[in-house]
């Protein structure tokens, strides 16, 4: 992702977003062109390219670039631009005409126009040689071997046939390296293959130089079905969600599409049917089928209450789901969304690549061109031998495979995680994951599985129910975990709680309402004990409740205790897993919680893990920006309290049943739950990266071996083009080896994937 630095006025007179479909622009060199080229326009900014989709969204300015300008110089570099939303745009009808002479339809129409690119991919469904590139490397194909046949009965046709089999490959990639050297980048991969394949023929070998563009469309051909295996993940997501749903309108059914279905209506989900939206059961019991959306490999039952995604397999019983979420907001629409977000975050390494290979390619240029003079021009030596190794020298510069390693590496592992429930937000993401020295963890919902329970309440002066009764009052307008056990408790008592009015909260510290004319509080000891005088006893029944590792809450009116209630929350059946896989990661872990110090220590004692208690939201920034200065570090939580520390570490992961809030602050989440993803992103960023070095040693290492033969005489063009082709053929595949990524083996998770809500500790 690329911006370009002077950024249009939204609001000035012909500012407009406009999102292409660039057919052809299916690989990393592809998505550099692109960016380049739009980066020189003026009038262009937040300029987002994707090659999984294919896609280029940006804001342009049409008084200073016309949109017509801006296509006719895509279709210059082999790309064929398709509108795929009307823009909203400000510019008046006459501006409109005066910058589109072109007369090109503003109606966002696909255009049906083909440049002939050379990376275009089979469509799905679409055999490769069936795709325009693989139709140019049939038909070269066959005039080479043609040629080669030709070559035993009359040598001068052989010549002729090698001759037709290099221009007819070489005219695509001349045209677009003429077109990108007109827009900025003349030292493009284009170019080099068409000076050296030119070349050949010049110096009398024609054959070779026909081996050269057939070899290098052949490599081609394999980048475009790469990064149609990387696309394939995305699309299958997309097919998840089934195409019609049964809504339930006056106790009878009727089919309609599912993204015509709004928050609010009810459906019928009956079994062996996928769930057509996010939403939560209404009746009915059944296992559910997560895994296509979260990667959980066991069916979750659920009942009336729970929440349900799009996608899930309903797997025997009769469901009636109330709709929570449109099509265009569901779990699947988000995760995809985020996945294309993802590409358009560069890893450092990628950066890196991409400012290396600006001055790599004409570094390459400058050297070819003095092997091919220099010796010639000052030692009197053979322009024949010197220029072939000059020619050979273009070829073996090439940066093909060493551009392709590292987004081919990114994508293919945020697809193999997302695919196992690990949604990663891009490659700095990615890659910094591995590099992290701490993992901070939040406590509830996060390390706990966020659904405490009511164990004891004691009351001073009151009974039991009473204290409960004013308790659930004062917290029955809090979504806070805390809360909600504390009304389900009182709900299962049978007790009818009074009006309440003035309700609200103190972060981390009280709530506070006004129930039947008193002033009653819900407090944390710590900060009850600032504001009234705790009796002994009850300090001690508190201490008691937080040796056991519960929390416990005081009832307060005005200044005066009135009872104190122990609530529990039980760590994840897996946390203790987790941590122990950190641990043997070489990752330090610690627990961040707003509860009382003897509980969190009490939890965090039984997990195996440090702890910082009695935290607000603010000192667990100080916190987390104390650990950075010791080195990288992630934090793990799920709550709007957290989502200032997921923003202030290195990496933000989000457990996936956490508050919108929290997931799109993070850099990463957990759609499964499990505390053990966690160490599974850790490993899966190490693989990468693993993945990613050998990649770049292998196209830097091999470039430098063919570059000393072919100084030395031993390589001709032939091998030289087979040297990059076969770099990058090796690099994809090492790349897609990542799809295959399995991840630790750890125990399915015992709870299904709830939505939890924001939590004040």
């Amino acid at each position: 992702m690329t911006s370009s630095p002077a950024r249009p006025d939204p609001a000035a007179p012909g500012a407009a977003h406009l999102t292409y479909f660039v057919d052809g622009m299916d690989c990393a060199s592809c998505v550099q062109k692109v960016e380049r080229m739009v980066a020189t326009l003026p009038g262009t900014a937040d300029v987002k390219t994707s090659f999984t989709k294919q896609t280029l969204s940006l804001d342009l300015d049409e008084t200073q670039t016309g949109r017509a300008t801006l296509e006719r110089n895509l279709k210059a570099l082999g790309y064929t631009p398709s509108l795929l939303q009307q823009p909203k745009s400000t510019v008046p009808q006459a501006e409109a005409v005066k910058h589109d002479q072109s007369g090109h339809d503003h109606t966002g129409h696909h255009h049906h126009d083909h440049a002939g690119h050379v990376h275009e991919a089979p469509r799905p469904g679409q055999p490769w040689y069936a795709s325009g590139q693989g139709k140019l490397v049939v038909t070269s194909g066959v005039l080479l071997a043609l040629a080669w046949l030709f070559g035993f009965i009359e040598p001068r046709f052989a010549t002729y046939g090698y001759i037709a089999a290099t221009l007819l490959g070489v005219w695509p990639l001349a045209k677009k390296a003429v077109a990108s050297a007109r827009l900025g980048d003349p030292f493009s991969i284009n170019m080099l293959v068409s000076l050296a394949a030119i070349g050949a023929v010049l110096i009398g070998q024609a054959a070779e130089g026909a081996v050269v563009v057939f070899f290098f469309a052949v490599g081609e051909l394999l980048e475009g079905v790469a990064a149609g295996r990387a696309r394939a993940g995305i699309q299958a997501l997309a097919a998840l969600a089934p195409k019609t749903a049964l809504l339930v309108e006056g106790g009878s059914t009727r089919e309609v599409p599912a993204d015509v279905l709004a928050v609010g209506q009810t459906v019928q989900v009956n079994p062996g049917a996928r769930v057509p939206a996010d939403g939560t059961i209404l009746t009915g019991t059944s296992s559910l089928d997560d895994s296509p959306v979260t990667g959980e490999s066991v069916p979750v039952t659920k009942s009336a209450g729970d929440s349900v995604y799009a996608g899930s397999i309903n797997t025997d019983g009769v469901l009636t789901v109330r709709v929570e979420k449109a099509a265009s907001d569901n779990t699947i629409a988000r995760i995809i969304h985020l996945v294309e977000e993802a590409e358009g975050s560069k890893a450092p390494t990628a950066r890196f690549i991409d400012r290396f290979s600006r001055y790599y390619t004409p570094g390459v240029v400058l050297v070819s061109a003095l092997v091919a003079l220099v010796p010639p021009l000052l030692f009197g030596a053979a322009w024949h031998t010197w220029l072939y190794k000059g020619i050979a020298l273009l070829l073996i510069g090439c940066p093909c495979a060493l551009v392709l390693s590292v987004p081919a590496s990114i994508t293919s592992a945020i697809s193999a995680g997302t695919r196992r429930g690990l949604l990663i937000k891009g490659g700095a993401a990615l890659e910094s994951i591995g590099t992290v020295r701490t993992v901070a963890f939040d406590k509830t919902g996060t390390l706990t599985a966020g659904k405490p329970r009511v164990t004891d309440v004691v009351g001073l002066d009151l009974d039991r129910d009473e204290v409960l009764r004013l308790a659930a009052a004062v917290e029955s307008g809090s979504s806070h975990p805390l809360a909600k056990a504390i009304t389900d408790a009182a709900k299962q008592a049978k007790l009818t709680l009074p009006a309440v009015t003035d309700a609200q909260a103190l972060p981390g510290k009280a709530v506070t309402a006004t129930v039947l004319g008193r002033t009653l509080s819900v407090s944390s000891p710590r900060h009850a004990a600032t504001v009234a005088t705790l009796p002994g006893a009850l300090q001690e029944q508190i201490g008691a409740f937080e040796e056991q590792g519960r929390t416990a809450v005081v009832l307060l009116e005005g200044r005066a205790p009135l009872g104190v209630l122990a609530i529990r929350d039980e760590p994840r059946p897996d946390a203790r897993t987790a941590i122990a896989q950190l641990h043997s990661l070489g990752v330090n872990t610690v627990m961040l919680t707003g509860d009382n110090a003897r509980t969190g220590q009490a939890i965090a004692r039984d997990l195996g893990l440090d702890v910082q208690a009695e935290l607000l939201p603010e000192d667990k920034l100080r916190l987390i920006a104390d650990l950075k200065a010791e080195g990288g570090v992630a934090m793990v939580g799920d709550g709007i309290n957290d989502a200032p520390a997921l923003a202030q570490s290195d990496v933000g992961i989000a457990m996936g049943g956490g508050t919108d809030v929290a997931l799109e602050t993070a850099d990463a989440a957990l759609l499964q739950e499990r505390v053990t993803g966690v160490a599974d992103l850790v490993s899966l960023s190490r693989a990468t990266m693993s993945n990613i070095k050998a990649n770049i040693a292998f196209a830097l290492g091999l470039k430098a071996i063919f570059l000393v033969t072919t100084l030395l005489g031993y390589t001709n063009l032939w091998m030289a083009i087979l040297a990059d082709t076969g770099a990058t053929a090796l690099v994809t595949a090492n790349a897609l080896r990542l799809l295959r990524w399995k991840g630790r083996e750890t125990p399915p998770a015992r709870n299904p994937l709830s939505h939890a809500t924001p939590r004040r500790a």
